[in-house]
């Protein structure tokens, strides 16, 4: 688990907010509270990693309809419906609406804490796949056109003999170009190579483009 995340508690009720807090802290989580979702969006901008904890039925604006803002302004962070005894149909839109889980009021603590703990490394998952993929991006950048054309030739499976044929050049040079593709990829195997293909975009997973 990132130990920077930041768990952000958005509940209308003081008590129930207070004991969340309490129960996180005691966990060594990192707490932010909110008494209102118009108050966490406020200072939605300077958002940091984490996941969000919400209560579902709150004035002024429901946790729902945080979610529908969240997407719109297409922030990606997970959130935890918490809902009273009974809301199983406000739990399902939540998820709708792309809530990562829900827990009925009386939740179990330590149900809760594993719920938070994987949604945290989910986004520290995330986070190092977004940041993979723009150092791959910038390997790519360093290619010329003719190792391009190579490295895409590699990744959909042909030979070496098969990329000469294509673009008209010798094996000999295709396994020179192949050697610099590895080297500024910085790719120790083809395999390597094919992995960071999928993630840079260049080759899509489960298919042979």
């Amino acid at each position: 688990m990132p130990t920077s995340a930041v768990v952000h508690v958005i509940d209308d009720d003081d008590a129930a907010r207070d004991s969340l807090s309490f129960l996180l802290r005691s966990a060594r989580i990192e707490v932010k509270s909110y008494e209102s979702a118009v108050a966490f969006l406020a200072t939605v901008k300077g958002l940091a990693d984490g996941c969000i904890i919400t209560d579902v039925r709150m004035p002024e604006m429901t946790g729902i309809e945080m979610l529908r803002r969240l997407r719109e302004a297409k922030i990606d962070i997970p959130v935890i419906v918490i809902t009273g005894h009974g809301d199983i149909a406000l739990a399902v839109e939540a998820m709708k609406h792309g809530a990562a889980d829900f827990f009925e009021k009386p939740y179990d603590d330590e149900a809760l804490l594993v719920a938070v703990r994987a949604a945290l490394n989910r986004q520290e998952a995330a986070a190092q796949k977004a940041a993979d993929r723009v150092a791959l991006s910038e390997r790519l950048a360093t290619l010329s056109n003719r190792e391009r054309q190579v490295l895409e030739g590699l990744v959909a499976g042909k030979p070496n003999k098969i990329i000469a044929f294509d673009y008209d050049i010798s094996p000999r040079t295709v396994e020179i170009y192949r050697a610099n593709v590895m080297t500024k990829m910085q790719a120790a195997s083809l395999s390597e190579l094919v992995r960071m293909a999928i993630v840079a975009g260049v080759l899509d997973a489960g298919s042979g483009r």
